[in-house]
């Protein structure tokens, strides 16, 4: 086996040391078996956690249910909740209050825009769709931290949001996405100044490009892994499980004293000028 064929298997962890053991978290924003959402709530069974899933609509629950099917999960929790909904969001913190109690931590992966705004020129994004980029992809996190607070009050938690690059640097088609991913992770930092106190901690990791669902909206997107693989320090694509590993760090004891933080897991692209 070369070099090149070695650093593009991802490194799986075979004996797991348990990190996340007598936790209890919410994911939010599985889609299918793709999303890296399900890559991380995996992480966390593995690490010893108790996890409970969020979903919006009869169609996403099916696929959480083919996924629980196939995971071999025994009567896993799930909740319906749509992010831009406020009675939503109540009605599913109280129902996770009932089956957990206080939770541990949450994961935000949380995403979405019109097709038709992730192309062209971005001076022409449409007021609804910008307004809805925001309202999905970044406010969420704000309306679920507010609705999960209560949930992590008494022994302090942590969240952990997913963004990428395209919020800080022009990537080509991600256009509004990129403006709603800024916010999102300025939305991070105020939120951990607000949560501080109560010992509850909140970061972004912020992936290379993986092919997931929501990816596939993004024009060309196959030549961004090509070109990705090709530069990147590590030579290789990011693969779900990595940013799955970093979200059980943030997750566990281990990362205690970071809060406010944005942490890259892209093989070291963001470091490069060009």
């Amino acid at each position: 086996m070369t070099t090149t064929e070695t650093l593009e298997k991802p490194l799986k962890k075979e004996v797991s040391n348990m990190l996340l053991k007598g936790k209890k978290g919410i994911i939010v924003g599985v889609a299918n078996k793709w999303s890296i959402a399900w890559a991380v709530a995996q992480a966390c069974m593995r690490e010893g956690a108790q996890i409970g899933f969020t979903y919006q609509g009869e169609r996403v629950l099916r696929n959480l249910e083919k996924l629980f099917k196939e995971a071999d999960l025994k009567d896993p929790f799930s909740v319906n909740l749509d992010v831009t909904k406020d009675d939503e969001l109540a009605l599913a913190s109280e129902t996770i209050k009932k089956q957990f109690g206080q939770i541990d931590f949450f994961l935000h992966a949380v995403a979405f825009a019109k097709r038709e705004e992730l192309g062209g020129e971005f001076v022409n994004t449409s007021r609804d769709g910008y307004h809805l980029a925001q309202d999905v992809s970044s406010y969420s996190l704000i309306a679920l931290s507010k609705a999960f607070k209560p949930l992590m009050e008494e022994k302090g938690g942590s969240v952990v949001a997913l963004s990428y690059l395209g919020s800080e640097r022009v990537v080509k088609n991600y256009n509004v996405m990129g403006v709603a991913k800024a916010a999102l992770e300025s939305s991070a930092r105020y939120l951990a100044y607000d949560l501080g106190p109560k010992n509850i901690r909140v970061n972004v990791v912020s992936p290379g490009p993986i092919k997931t669902l929501s990816a596939s909206g993004i024009d060309d997107f196959g030549k961004m892994l090509e070109h990705f693989r090709t530069v990147v320090p590590l030579k290789k694509n990011v693969s779900a499980e990595e940013v799955a590993d970093t979200c059980v760090f943030l997750f566990s004891d281990l990362s205690r004293a970071i809060t406010g933080e944005l942490i890259y897991v892209d093989c070291g692209y963001n470091m490069l000028a060009m």
